[in-house]
């Protein structure tokens, strides 16, 4: 799992370069966003997003 500063524009850039949403993005409480994408070759990745 990756910590991003923004979930929704890293989420952009990486769908530019192949990679695709697996599920949707969801909240944990107030503390995170998080998502797993899949990328071009097929690994999953998972992302988060630390909410202030």
């Amino acid at each position: 799992m990756f910590t991003v500063d923004d979930i929704d524009e890293t989420l952009e850039r990486l769908h530019k370069r192949g990679a695709q949403l697996v599920g949707e993005v969801v909240q944990y409480k107030d503390a995170y966003r998080l998502c797993y994408i899949r990328g071009p070759e097929g690994l999953l990745i998972g992302l988060a997003q630390e909410l202030s």
